[in-house]
């Protein structure tokens, strides 16, 4: 029997503070084709562009406390006044299939993943120098959210910085272009071994 039959899914965490570039960073990943998104669920608004079932699936704030209640999110989290949560089914039917799944997700709910699939590869988005300041201006020159909201984010970082040392990689997004690069490093690195190991495991 072929080692392709006993293919495992890889789950890929990445995480970062508001305004970091892990969003951006995973569309550019997304573009290769090799890789499957997991699409998380929010409370919150959609900003402009953003498509429900693409980036987010956007839930009233009712039914989402209701799939908690059933068990539907292997994790979740508020973060700013929004729930945030990562759909069980979808999650496990792909990594069953084999995929190589992307999970970008906010760095409570990174550390819940972590906890929930230790084996993950997981990945810290982080600003230059940790600077507050490049997430600020980040935040405010996208347009996407009220300076309340931008605020309230920026309150959390010096917190979800702290939290880098608990992520298996550091990537500093000083440059979109080096920082998807080295994140596809990672990931092609870690891939290897997995193969390697799954090799001297089937004999």
């Amino acid at each position: 029997m072929s080692n392709e039959g006993k293919k495992r899914g890889r789950l890929i965490i990445i995480s970062g503070p508001s305004g970091s570039g892990k969003s951006t960073i995973c569309r550019r990943l997304l573009e290769d084709g090799r890789f499957k998104w997991s699409v998380s669920a929010t409370t919150r608004r959609p900003r402009p562009g953003e498509v429900d079932g693409r980036e987010y699936h956007f839930l009233p704030r009712e039914e989402f406390q209701e799939g908690t209640k059933r068990g539907d999110f292997i994790e979740y989290a508020e973060v700013s006044g929004n729930l945030y949560g990562t759909p069980k089914a979808r999650l496990l039917k792909e990594l069953a299939k084999g995929n190589v799944l992307i999970a970008e997700v906010d760095v409570q709910g990174g550390m819940n993943l972590m906890r929930a699939f230790p084996q993950a590869i997981s990945i810290f988005v982080e600003p230059p120098g940790l600077d507050t300041s490049i997430l600020a201006e980040r935040l405010r020159k996208r347009g996407q959210d009220d300076e309340k909201t931008i605020r309230e984010r920026l309150a959390l970082a010096p917190q979800e910085m702290e939290a880098r040392s608990r992520y298996g990689f550091r990537v500093t997004n000083d440059t979109l272009k080096r920082a998807v690069a080295e994140i596809k490093d990672i990931i092609e690195q870690q891939l290897k071994r997995d193969k390697r190991t799954s090799e001297v495991l089937g004999g």
